[in-house]
């Protein structure tokens, strides 16, 4: 089996692990409630998206 002759630097090792990293959801803010919500998804909390209503929303009691 062939061995590495050098160990390869800590630069190096990072140049290739750059793209081994967890990415920030990106959240919009529902123009109805104000919630944070994921893009083009319904609003958990109103149950809006677009000017369509899906459903009732949860009312606090």
């Amino acid at each position: 089996m062939p061995n590495p002759k050098r160990r390869h630097s800590k630069q190096r090792t990072a140049k290739r692990r750059s793209h081994d990293f967890l990415t920030a959801t990106g959240l919009s803010v529902c123009p109805n409630c104000g919630e944070k919500k994921l893009p083009h998804r319904i609003c958990k909390k109103c149950k809006v998206y677009g000017r369509s209503t899906y459903g009732e929303a949860k009312v606090a009691a």
